[in-house]
C-alpha cells in the first residue's frame, strides 16, 4: 500500500554536500518551484532517491545528459523543493502516479469549467 506524501523539502545543493532525503526504493516524486508552485518534475521510479539526485539543475549537466540534449530544470537549485511518496513495488508506484495525474487533470478541468461558467452566465 502506498504511503502518504512526505513534507516538502528544499532541493539539496550537491556542490555544498547536500543530500536527498528520499526512499531508496520504489515510489513517486514531485519537484516544484518554491515561489510559483509550478511543477518542474513528476514521476514514478524504482529508486526515488536516485531519480531526484539525477535531476539536472544549476547548469550542472553531465556530459551524457548533454549528449542526449537534456537541459537544466531551472537556473538555481535553491528555487526548488521536492516531496516523495514511497510504494511497495515499482508497479504500485506507476499505478499511483497515473492515479495522481488523473486526479490533477480532473481538478484542472473543474477549475477551467468553473472559470468558463463565471465568464459566461446563463
Amino acid at each position: 500500500m502506498v504511503q502518504t506524501w512526505s513534507s516538502w523539502k528544499r532541493f539539496p545543493d550537491a556542490q555544498i554536500g547536500g543530500h536527498v532525503e528520499a526512499p531508496i526504493g520504489p515510489g513517486v516524486y514531485e519537484v516544484r518551484h518554491t515561489m510559483t508552485g509550478r511543477v518542474i518534475a513528476f514521476g514514478h521510479t524504482g529508486n526515488v532517491a536516485n531519480a531526484i539526485s539525477d535531476l539536472k539543475v544549476s547548469g550542472g549537466i553531465s556530459p551524457l545528459a548533454r549528449l542526449f540534449g537534456r537541459q537544466p530544470l531551472v537556473s538555481r537549485v535553491n528555487d526548488l523543493e521536492y516531496r516523495t511518496c514511497a510504494a511497495t513495488s515499482r508497479a504500485e508506484a506507476k499505478t499511483t502516479a497515473s492515479r495522481m495525474m488523473g486526479l490533477r487533470q480532473t481538478a484542472w478541468r473543474r477549475r477551467m469549467d468553473i472559470g468558463w461558467a463565471a465568464r459566461h452566465p446563463g
